[in-house]
């Protein structure tokens, strides 16, 4: 038993990994009417992950910067000099737990799924190992494949079981991810052929290689701007960034709940994500970064502005939510712009923070539209009165997604603030007008949907149900138990941040 637990130790990242795998195969010889056990494989599948996920956290060091948990290199593709290699450290870690979270509670979610559940399943699986294999792969040839492996099942699943307008959502989030997926493959190979001092080319996939050789001065600051651009464009897609960001709204609007969750809580993850790891590391502030980190500010600036104020004109619930992660997302860009250890640590934390808030309030929408059918926010009123439960939970979560102190919301945001203002100081200061429009349309929502006359319509309406609190209740203990106590998860990131912002080698 000893022997079997210590091989499973240590291969935890790719047992993880690569088990939603296995769910697939099983699930391929399940009768497809078996609805509840095609619903307990794809749930248990994702609850072996996160467990695991749990003991990696029990067994993880926050007293260095190195990889943990390695596994490799092992030679994948020798020809190309392709290897399979993978870790996680207080940057990966951190979203490789929220990714093992979220998948196990959206797979409970997606119980409203009614038709085609079993291909829908195989296809939430598949969705699984692409997401949590980017924030693990420490090759360039294996992220690519875990990044472009996420675009299949996600254009699927919103393309077949999404809304009145799924088809235009689908195809549209498709082209623009695969627009800035070849744009980022160029980069790659460039990076594989650049020539080396003495003769020959680089040859090398490695992550970390790369990041060495940027170190040593390899290359030159010409070649790191434009690698930098190649893959600004595949990172600001997913972000998303003013201007790329339009895909969101469609998507989330159109995908049923969970791949909502999942789309807000983990996808927009992997544009930050790479941002640090590879852009921070391959084109540091000595080369490339010092060029575009002014640019990279205002662009936060707009993200948290505009997403706010485009949040307040709306009328569909869904696509308010969708329109304040934008916003949400710009206090990333602003932290990792900063290129210092409190705007790190705030923009990595911001990015877990937002997964587990956003993430809720898709669940929250999900939860009205199946019994009202409509996401129409004026179409209600003094919904308090006849589901005070539901209302509670709504009321807890958008106070922690406008920055209430004692809620997770908080501490991510001042954190990117309190990074950015040292260098940013004005474009901080206008981006607190986001955070006042964040509270107005909130308040205003609360306002219109739960306070007031009742409208007699929604008379038959039932309070939030068993299932889908437990959905939400672990997600709102985070959010509180991280606004009272974030040094959790920012012990744990500590020693990475500081690492990472020492590569960047930029002087302010």
């Amino acid at each position: 038993m000893d022997n079997i637990l210590a091989a499973i130790h240590g291969h935890l990242i790719s047992i993880i990994t690569f088990l939603p795998l296995l769910g697939i195969v099983v699930l391929f010889f399940i009768n497809r009417e078996k609805i509840n056990l095609i619903r307990g494989i794809g749930v248990g599948f994702s609850a072996v992950c996160l467990l695991l996920s749990i003991w990696m956290l029990s067994e993880y060091s926050n007293a260095t910067a190195a990889m943990q948990f390695q596994e490799g290199p092992y030679a994948w593709i020798p020809f190309i000099n392709a290897n399979f290699h993978l870790g996680v450290d207080g940057l990966s870690f951190p979203l490789f737990i929220l990714t093992t979270l979220l998948s196990f509670l959206a797979a409970i979610a997606s119980f409203s799924v009614k038709q085609k559940v079993k291909d829908y399943y195989i296809l939430y699986l598949l969705l699984m190992t692409g997401m949590l294999g980017v924030f693990v792969s420490l090759d360039l040839v294996l992220f690519y494949v875990f990044w472009e492996v996420v675009l299949v099942p996600m254009y699927f699943l919103i393309g077949i079981w999404g809304g009145e307008r799924r088809e235009y959502a689908a195809i549209k989030f498709f082209l623009y991810t695969l627009l800035g997926s070849v744009v980022m493959l160029l980069g790659i190979l460039a990076l594989y052929f650049y020539p080396k001092p003495g003769g020959g080319i680089m040859g090398s996939f490695s992550i970390p290689e790369l990041i060495a050789a940027a170190q040593a001065g390899v290359f030159d600051q010409t070649f790191q701007i434009l690698i930098f651009l190649a893959f600004f464009l595949g990172f600001a897609i997913k972000v998303p960034i003013f201007p790329f960001h339009t895909w969101l709204p469609d998507a989330h609007v159109e995908a049923p709940t969970a791949i909502s969750v999942l789309l807000a809580g983990v996808l927009l993850k992997m544009g930050g994500y790479g941002f640090i790891r590879i852009s921070y590391g391959i084109a540091p502030g000595a080369g490339a970064w010092e060029y575009f980190r002014w640019g990279m500010a205002a662009l936060g600036l707009i993200n948290i502005v505009y997403g706010a104020l485009v949040a307040m004109a709306q009328k569909d619930f869904k696509k308010l939510i969708a329109y304040s992660s934008v916003s949400h997302m710009g206090f990333v860009l602003l932290g990792i712009a900063a290129a210092n250890p409190e705007g790190y640590t705030g923009a990595v934390l911001q990015m877990f923070n937002h997964g587990i808030i956003t993430g809720a309030l898709f669940l929250l929408v999900g939860v009205l539209y199946d019994r009202a059918h409509t996401r129409e926010i004026n179409a209600f009123g003094g919904l308090a009165k006849k589901v005070p439960i539901y209302a509670g939970i709504v009321w807890f979560t958008f106070l922690a997604s406008l920055g209430l102190p004692g809620l997770a919301g908080f501490v991510s945001e001042f954190l990117c603030f309190i990074g950015s203002f040292k260098v940013y100081t004005w474009m901080v200061a206008l981006s607190t007008f986001g955070i006042i429009v964040t509270a107005s349309y909130f308040l205003w929502t609360i306002q219109r949907m739960f306070l007031g006359p009742f409208n007699t319509k929604w008379a038959g309406l039932t309070d939030i149900n068993g299932r889908e609190l437990v959905t939400l209740i672990p997600l709102m203990a985070l959010a509180l138990l991280l606004g009272v106590y974030p040094s959790l998860l920012i012990d744990m990131m500590t020693p990475t941040m500081n690492y990472l912002v020492s590569l960047t080698h930029v002087v302010f």
